[in-house]
């Protein structure tokens, strides 16, 4: 099988518009994991949806889109076990956010 870029994780990421932070200067643009190195893509989006599930609009938070993507030979359904050492590595970073910042992040085992 030859190298191919696949999608580990992809969701959302936001912060109230007053807050200074942005994902892109603040996680770190690569992880390095047991078996892989993993690249974090953050790009600015329009809100996806309209209100949060609590009924609050989610037009006073800036949104942006992160996606984990690794190169690799293996059959993206194998990846299972790196998703988790993402998820492990990525967790701190995102919990270290300043107060207000949210996240939600699904596993997509794609090829890109």
């Amino acid at each position: 099988m030859s190298t191919q870029a696949v999608r580990l994780l992809q969701g959302y990421l936001w912060a109230p518009r007053g807050l200074d932070w942005d994902p892109a200067l603040e996680l770190p643009p690569t992880l390095t994991l047991e078996e892989a190195e993993v690249a974090l893509l953050v790009d600015p989006i329009a809100p996806p949806f309209a209100f949060f599930d609590d009924g609050t609009p989610t037009a006073e938070q800036r949104f942006y889109q992160l996606t984990a993507v690794v190169l690799t030979e293996r059959d993206p359904n194998g990846l299972h076990p790196l998703v988790a050492q993402l998820e492990a590595r990525l967790g701190p970073e995102l919990e270290a956010s300043p107060a207000g910042v949210g996240w939600l992040l699904f596993e997509d085992l794609r090829a890109l």
